[in-house]
Formats: C-alpha cells, structure tokens, sequence
C-alpha cells in the first residue's frame, strides 16, 4: 500500500484547509489511519487517528475542536478538515496506516510523503 497526500498549501491565520490521503490498495479499509505532524525543528507529533470503520476517532489536545478526521473507504481516501488555523499549526502533515488505534507512530508501517501547510499570521 502506498499513501499519496495532498492538500497543503498556505493560509491566513483562522482559515481553513482540508487535507487528502488516497492509498493505493483495495486494503485500505483494514488499516487504522492517522495524521501526524511536523513543526520545523522538532519531532513528528500525533494530530489524529480514526478506526477502520471511522467510528472512533482520536485527536490530540492541541487540535481537539478545530480539526476533523475522516474516511471514507469507497474512495481508499482519508481526510483532515483543518478550521481555526494558527501560526502554530505550521507543520508538514504526514498520513500514516497501522493495525493499532494508538498515538504512537512507531505502530504506523505506512507513510505518505507529507504534505506542507504554512499558515501565516
């Protein structure tokens, strides 16, 4: 399976952005999957996961409110609606698959390339 992300782009601060993780496999549907971020000198943080059938989502508190995880496994397609952008949110966003609904990232085999999202004040 690969994982292709897109979406990213620059913002104002406050605005929106939504973005895109299509796999390549019919398989997608039996992986958890999840965003990560990014943030220019620093380590790659957990954003979001949501479960196979997209019933059970987590977020992290630093977006918990302003952002949304979907899915939808007819399109092997996984979302992140970003709202309420901030300057902090600045980050390349990476979409990851995995077998465990953890926030951990070592638990995600699979990665997409990232995608940049630069919001401006």
């Amino acid at each position: 399976v690969q994982l292709q992300a897109s979406g990213g782009g620059l913002v104002q601060a406050g605005g929106s952005l939504t973005l895109s993780c299509t796999a390549s496999a019919q398989t997608f549907s039996r992986h958890i999957m999840a965003w990560f971020r990014q943030r220019s000198g620093k380590e790659r943080e957990f954003v979001a996961y949501i479960s196979t059938g997209g019933g059970i989502t987590l977020y992290s508190d630093s977006v918990k409110g302003r952002f949304t995880i979907s899915r939808d496994n007819a399109k092997n397609t996984a979302y992140l609606q970003m709202g309420g952008l901030e300057p902090e949110d600045t980050a390349r966003y990476y979409c990851a698959a995995g077998r465990a609904q953890t926030s951990s990232e070592e638990t995600y085999n699979l990665w997409g390339q990232g995608t940049q999202v630069t919001v401006s004040s």
